[in-house]
C-alpha cells in the first residue's frame, strides 16, 4: 500500500498488484459506497484476474473509505470530490495512457471523471444504470435516510441490507453522510456525447441503479455484458473478474 493525496492534501490509500514491468498497462480501479478497494476487487478475485492479463492494477480507497482519510470538515467534500481525488491521484501517478473501471459508486465516479473531460483508453462501468446516473440524488438520499437510521428497519428490506453493510465495513458514518452530499447527476445529453470505448457490466438482476442495458444504448460506444446476480452479489462471481479480463484483452 502506498498513501497520495486526494485535490487538498487528504491521505488516499492505493494499493497496487500486476506485473513488476515499468511498461505493464494500468488500469485504476474504484470500488463502491460503503466498500473498498479490498472488499470490490481484491477480495474475490476479479483484481488478480486483471492482473494476470498483464495489466499494472490500482486500487485507491476512496475518502472516507477503507484505509483513507475520512475528514469531517465540509470543505473536505465539495461537489465531485471523489472525482477530483482521483484526477489528483492520475496526476500524482504520471499516468497518461490508462484504462479504468468502477463499481457502483466507482461507477458513479467514472462517468463523472469522463464527463469532466478524463480520456483513457477504455472504460468499465459495472453495477450502475441510466436511472443512477440520471437521476438526481435519489439513490444518495437513500443512503442518507441509512446513514441518519441505521438500526430499526424492517427484516430484509433494502434500509436493512444497506445498513447491515455499512456496519459490517465499519463506516464513518459523518464522514460518509458529508460525502453523499457531493454526488453530481450527469446530464442525459452528456452520456451520449461520451466518446471513450465502453463495456457496461452488471448483474442480470441488479435493478438498484437502474437499467444498465438502457444505459448500454445510451453511450455511442458501449458493449453490454450481464451476469449471474444481483447488486450485492454480481461483484462477487468469478465471471465479474473473468468479463473484465476478456472485454479488456492483453495489453499491447
Amino acid at each position: 500500500m502506498t498513501r497520495y493525496t486526494g485535490f487538498d492534501g487528504a491521505e488516499i490509500a492505493v494499493v497496487e498488484i500486476g506485473p513488476g514491468s515499468a511498461d505493464a498497462r494500468p488500469i485504476i480501479l474504484l470500488h463502491g459506497l460503503f466498500s473498498s478497494g479490498e472488499m470490490n476487487w481484491r477480495r474475490y478475485g476479479a483484481a488478480a484476474e486483471i492482473a494476470g492479463a498483464g495489466y499494472r492494477v490500482i486500487m485507491p480507497d476512496f475518502r472516507a473509505h477503507g484505509l483513507s482519510a475520512a475528514p469531517h470538515n465540509a470543505a473536505a467534500y465539495p461537489p465531485d470530490v471523489l472525482a477530483m481525488d482521483i484526477e489528483a491521484l492520475i496526476a500524482q501517478l504520471g499516468l497518461t495512457d490508462f484504462d479504468i473501471a468502477g463499481y457502483s459508486m466507482g461507477a458513479r465516479t467514472l462517468v463523472r471523471l469522463l464527463a469532466r473531460g478524463l480520456k483513457p483508453g477504455k472504460a468499465i462501468i459495472s453495477g450502475m444504470g441510466l436511472e443512477g446516473l440520471i437521476g438526481g440524488t435519489q439513490r444518495a438520499d437513500f443512503f442518507k435516510k441509512v446513514v441518519r437510521q441505521p438500526d430499526g428497519w424492517p427484516s430484509g428490506s433494502p434500509e436493512a441490507f444497506a445498513a447491515a453493510f455499512m456496519k459490517q465495513n465499519k463506516v464513518d458514518t459523518k464522514a460518509v453522510g458529508l460525502l453523499l452530499d457531493t454526488f453530481v447527476s450527469t446530464p442525459i445529453e452528456v452520456l451520449r456525447g461520451i466518446e471513450t470505448r465502453c463495456l457496461v457490466l452488471c448483474g442480470v438482476d441488479d435493478r438498484d441503479n437502474g437499467s444498465a442495458p438502457a444505459l448500454a444504448m445510451e453511450l455511442p460506444n458501449a458493449a453490454l455484458v450481464e451476469i449471474a446476480g444481483n447488486h450485492m452479489s454480481a461483484v462477487t462471481k468469478p465471471d465479474f473478474g473473468t468479463a473484465i479480463a476478456a472485454w479488456l484483452g492483453h495489453p499491447l
